[in-house]
């Protein structure tokens, strides 16, 4: 049966390095290409029986850590391989923490990436040499808020980062082509998933999921 693979990342190049790395990791696979977490989500519904998602964590919608912590939360047996410009210990210390099943540095070469995907594909959790010790050592970031996270529906998660791009209700349901009155139905039960009263700590406690802004090692990821 052919394998499918989702390539989520925003920039165009580095896209077709990742489908050329999964060719020569699968030379039969699909490959469906996305370049947002909204395209993301579509692709994910539109192909259930998906075997791989190869993640970039800084993409138009995404939160930091916030899009793989709803892809484990919502598609718990679809693999999540996190693909950074971060090569920070702590960055992949909690990608692994957040469910993924491996993480590859952008600056990886080719043959290494091509090796990542096919140890995930068979069920290993792939790091960089030398890192797993490391991470090991280190204290988890682990946090309630990313379970409650987990628990948001597709829709809801849609609505939670709009939300945070400070989109106003009317705009939301205008976006989602539903009535306003569901999206507060969505916003309530966003609120009391999150265990927050408001815009301002759902936004707040959403950036729980940003990557450190003053990690300058993420610019280009």
């Amino acid at each position: 049966m052919t394998q499918t693979i989702i390539v989520a990342d925003d920039h165009p190049l580095f896209r077709a390095a990742l489908k050329q790395a999964v060719s020569q990791a699968v030379p039969d696979a699909g490959t469906v290409e996305v370049d947002s977490i909204k395209a993301l989500q579509a692709a994910v519904e539109s192909h259930p029986d998906a075997d791989l998602v190869l993640l970039d964590l800084n993409m138009p919608g995404a939160h930091g850590f916030s899009g793989l912590v709803f892809m484990r939360g919502q598609y718990p047996g679809l693999p999540v391989v996190v693909v950074s410009g971060s090569e920070e210990m702590q960055v992949m210390r909690r990608s692994i923490d957040y469910g993924a099943s491996g993480f590859i540095p952008k600056s990886a070469p080719l043959p290494t990436i091509t090796q990542a995907i096919q140890a995930v594909l068979e069920g290993d959790v792939w790091l960089p040499e030398g890192v797993a010790d490391k991470i090991e050592r280190m204290h988890s970031d682990m946090t309630d808020f990313s379970e409650k996270l987990a628990s948001l529906t597709p829709q809801q998660f849609r609505v939670l980062g709009m939300l945070a791009e400070g989109l106003l209700n009317k705009q939301i349901a205008y976006d989602l082509d539903v009535s306003e009155a569901t999206i507060k139905a969505h916003i309530t039960a966003v609120f009391r998933k999150l265990g927050v009263r408001n815009r301002t700590q759902a936004v707040i406690a959403i950036q729980q999921m940003e990557i450190d802004p003053s990690d300058t090692s993420l610019s280009g990821s």
